[in-house]
């Protein structure tokens, strides 16, 4: 089984109203070179300007991006060669990733890749330490590559903490 750790960007809050933006995906292993970064055209009419001015882009840069056809496709076949089985989807917030992943890909390919579970990371970290108050701490500890949206960068980032959590004895 292969871990991939995914993290979106959005111009709002939920999919079909608004439009994913960007999303960036790393299969942890230790170098952390397995990389997919997805660029999605807008699909709505409706956006939140505060939304999109995180990814740090504006509305005719967005619509510019590539339909989301192809970009789910061409992100099921890069899980496919880079997955072992059935590829196990990671996230910082899997509340939020998950549900644009998964109705990309439903809607734009026909099926999800990962199925219908995700992890969290803050959770793993939380029963590493036997406390559910630390849901964030993980965060600032074990992260090398600043968070800054760049959804390639966030999902890297979180895989380092992944890599520092196997190193303190999570069996990932």
């Amino acid at each position: 089984m292969s871990y991939i750790i995914v993290d979106v960007e959005a111009d709002g809050p939920i999919p079909h109203k608004y439009s994913m933006v960007s999303f960036g995906a790393v299969v942890l292993e230790p170098t952390l070179s397995k990389i997919f970064h997805g660029k999605v055209k807008p699909i709505s009419q409706e956006w939140i300007p505060e939304a999109l001015a995180v990814s740090e882009i504006t509305r005719s840069e967005h619509e510019g991006y590539e339909a989301p056809e192809k970009v789910m496709s061409d992100f099921a076949a890069w899980l496919k060669a880079n997955s072992k089985n059935r590829p196990v989807f990671i996230s910082d917030n899997p509340a939020f990733d998950w549900q644009w992943i998964n109705w990309y890909f439903h809607t734009y390919f026909g099926k999800n890749p990962f199925g219908f579970s995700a992890r969290r990371i803050g959770d793993l970290y939380c029963g590493m330490k036997m406390d559910a108050g630390l849901n964030s701490e993980w965060k600032r500890l074990y992260r090398k590559t600043r968070h800054d949206h760049n959804p390639v960068n966030d999902a890297k980032g979180n895989a380092e903490a992944l890599l520092a959590m196997r190193e303190m004895g999570l069996k990932i």
